[in-house]
């Protein structure tokens, strides 16, 4: 019997702990691909989860860990052989099924991602969960007739992992960024990423009005709440807002205005449950036209697996600078 080292989190009638624990390949969650993990990620939800501030697991205990990459051991589907490379993000991951903080991670094949040839495993999981939904965004947005002549992206929560991803991912595929911040100090490096404009969230006005001049032709949100609502009338005609976090506040009080007068849409961009021919099509894009220029500048922290859960408080404290990796292997 095989054993290994892994992140397990538990919630019973004790409460809820988390931390290394040593279990057998045998006790892991179904899936067709064995993968000997070598890196994984550090994004939001795994911070509730292996601190059990936010209800994420579906049931316990399981490996934490939403992000995942390495080699394969094992498969029995003939799309992937022993020694592949590939990735998972999301995908039930650290919800139904255990996640990638652990030596070793059972895959469903329908939610295996082969490693593309342009990224290593650990590129792959400096992109992860948060560059995955940035290119979403960016693809849906497209698809939905989004143009640069339509005016800049605004990008809100711009120093998160989601944020510094965005501004790379949308400045590289050729439209002018305005970044938006609370985190002044960090704006020098939001412009060495590609925005052309920093804006601290804390100066932001907002007429309240039902409509404001056209400033932008997009927007990708992290935030949500008041600062999404002061953003909706100043998207220009037939611009998108993509709207992937709430770290503001999941209310949104706003008018039809934008919407029945400028044609403005809004997209939701669900990265967990990607459709597997989406999910092909980002990863495609990400590892070619669209692959960040900057990974070494956004991956700003890497830890080792017995050290994951140290990030976790200050991630949810909004003290977080760029993406953090978990080196699994080693």
């Amino acid at each position: 019997m095989t054993t290994f080292r892994a992140f397990r989190i538990h919630q019973d009638d004790a409460g809820h702990r988390a931390g290394i624990e040593t279990m057998a390949i045998e006790d892991l969650t179904a899936g067709e691909v064995l993968v000997r993990a070598e890196w994984s990620s550090v994004n939001y939800k795994d911070a509730l989860a292996g601190t059990g501030k936010g209800k994420i697991l579906r049931h316990y205990p399981l490996n934490g860990g939403i992000d995942v990459a390495g080699t394969v051991v094992a498969s029995a589907d003939p799309a992937f052989r022993e020694g592949d490379r590939v990735l998972a993000t999301g995908s039930g991951l650290s919800e139904t099924l255990d996640g990638g903080y652990g030596e070793y991670v059972r895959l469903p094949a329908a939610w295996t991602v082969a490693l593309p040839a342009s990224l290593t495993t650990r590129e792959a999981m400096i992109i992860g969960t948060a560059g995955f939904t940035a290119g979403l965004a960016l693809l849906r947005m497209t698809e939905n007739r989004q143009t640069p002549s339509l005016g800049p992206i605004a990008i809100t929560g711009a120093t998160g992992g989601v944020g510094m991803l965005g501004i790379d991912i949308f400045t590289g595929a050729g439209y002018e960024v305005h970044a938006i911040s609370g985190k002044a100090d960090r704006f020098d490096t939001l412009r060495a990423l590609g925005a052309t404009t920093c804006v601290d969230r804390h100066t932001l006005a907002f007429s309240g009005k039902a409509m404001e001049s056209a400033r932008y032709g997009g927007l990708l949100d992290n935030v949500g709440g008041a600062t999404l609502a002061g953003f909706l009338p100043a998207i220009a005609p037939y611009g998108n807002a993509a709207i992937c976090g709430l770290a503001g506040s999941p209310a949104l009080a706003t008018t039809v205005m934008p919407f029945i007068i400028r044609g403005v849409s809004v997209l939701g961009i669900a990265s967990a449950g990607t459709a597997r021919d989406v999910r092909d099509e980002v990863w495609r894009r990400l590892s070619g036209e669209w692959k960040p220029r900057h990974l070494d500048t956004i991956c700003t922290k890497e830890v080792a697996l017995e050290d994951v859960a140290s990030v976790f408080g200050t991630m949810l404290d909004g003290g977080s600078f760029g993406r953090t990796v978990v080196r699994i292997a080693g």
